[in-house]
């Protein structure tokens, strides 16, 4: 049972309850949703759903753990406050018109709190922002449907797995160049290529990258974002209707490109909303099947480190060496999306009468909150003075770099799937 007391097996455990309340989303109204509001009694039973949800499994998590249990409730319902205030930052019109995502606000009070003030000994108990962050994941994969992934058809399949494979190997290549540490190169080509912060904690655990790493490059990834969301659109409009004069082409090249390029799934909502319903659909399909090649990728990480011998020559790649240093919690992210694809395509869940999947809902609620939590807890881990050593600007350098050969390699792939590949099939 040893083998099982780690935390990525135990957090995939924990997420079985929230999987289960997920699949029983119609019978309990939805369940649990973020409040855009602090004012009203409904706001105040969600918020205080996810506390109790939240605190149990994080007491849970830290009991089979071992780890220390003095002082974690205060530690936690700090977090907790913060993580509620920047939902509810996020939720402002003023602030989703300007596409700031709830994640930005957590790192960025986390880092107030970090920088302006001493973190106090009694408020570390509760930052585990790798142990939230797992458990977001997992809930993930429950909205990564097999079905979005097959409406791009074979033209988005084959572009998200050449953007991935391509802008990978040369963001790794590149911040090797720049003498960025291995580990950490494979978790900035990671997030830079599939899919943002989900894919650079997933490589990050397989890679062993340096938790103060890791938080800087969830930090820029999460900042770069950002700008893009305004800037993609501006671009597709510019470029777009050069390559293609057919109305609906255009927006399919658009919606892959903005899919393929932006980190976060909302950011690609947001960005690729002004262009189009067709345009839209067709972005966020390309980043579910983006985000479906997660476990790929970790896989393949963890089979060339496998090849890696302590001295640094190369062996026969062994299984069990994969075993070991592929994340357990991948494995819940990929279990919980093939389940919710085979309920979906038995026609077992339900639609509201937004058209959305009440079940894939109830799991995006816990995914986002999670992640929140996980956040807030990465910014008060990371120190501003860290931010700016030599060490992360050859970071910074890389992933800027790495985005901006993305941005040209997706437009073409984007072009040629989509506006060549694609009609060709068609016609």
């Amino acid at each position: 049972m040893k083998r099982f007391l780690t935390e990525d097996w135990v957090v995939t455990f924990l997420s079985i309850p929230l999987l289960i309340l997920a699949l029983f989303a119609d019978h309990l109204n939805g369940g649990p949703k973020i409040p855009d509001t602090l004012i009203t009694l409904e706001a105040w039973k969600n918020i205080g759903q996810f506390f109790i949800i939240a605190l149990i499994l994080l007491f849970v998590g830290n009991r089979i753990l071992g780890r220390p249990m003095r002082g974690l409730l205060v530690s936690f319902i700090v977090i907790f406050a913060i993580a509620v205030l920047a939902q509810w930052v996020a939720k402002l019109e003023a602030v989703k018109f300007y596409g700031f995502e709830a994640v930005f606000f957590s790192v960025l009070f986390g880092l107030l709190v970090r920088n302006l003030f001493r973190v106090p000994e009694w408020l570390k108990p509760a930052i585990q922002g790798e142990f939230f962050i797992k458990i977001g994941v997992v809930c993930l994969g429950a909205t990564v449907l097999f079905s979005d992934v097959m409406k791009s058809g074979f033209a988005g399949l084959i572009q998200a797995v050449m953007v991935v494979s391509i802008v990978w190997f040369f963001a790794y290549w590149l911040a090797r160049k720049f003498k960025v540490e291995r580990a950490t190169a494979m978790t900035l080509a990671s997030g830079c290529s599939i899919c943002g912060v989900s894919a650079c904690i997933t490589a990050a655990g397989v890679a062993g990258t340096d938790k103060k790493q890791l938080s800087y490059i969830c930090s820029v990834v999460l900042i770069i974002v950002v700008p893009m969301i305004y800037l993609m659109p501006w671009l597709a409009e510019m470029i777009v209707p050069l390559i293609t004069d057919d109305p609906v082409t255009q927006q399919e090249i658009t919606g892959a490109w903005i899919g393929g390029t932006i980190d976060t799934t909302s950011g690609v909502v947001a960005s690729s909303e002004a262009a189009g319903t067709i345009a839209e659909n067709t972005a966020v399909v390309v980043k579910a099947t983006q985000n479906v090649l997660i476990g790929v990728v970790a896989f393949f990480i963890a089979l060339y480190l496998s090849t890696r011998s302590a001295n640094g020559g190369m062996t026969r790649p062994s299984f069990g060496i994969v075993w070991e240093k592929f994340p357990k919690f991948i494995l819940g992210f990929v279990v919980a999306s093939a389940l919710f694809s085979i309920l979906q395509s038995n026609d077992m869940l339900t639609l509201n009468d937004s058209g959305k999947i009440v079940e894939t809902s109830l799991a995006k609620n816990f995914s986002t909150f999670f992640f929140s939590l996980s956040f807030v807890c990465i910014g008060m881990d990371t120190r501003l003075k860290d931010i700016v050593s030599r060490e992360n600007r050859r970071v910074l350098w890389s992933f800027v770099c790495a985005q901006l050969f993305n941005i040209v390699v997706t437009l073409f792939l984007a072009w040629l799937m989509f506006g060549i590949v694609k009609p060709e099939l068609l016609g």
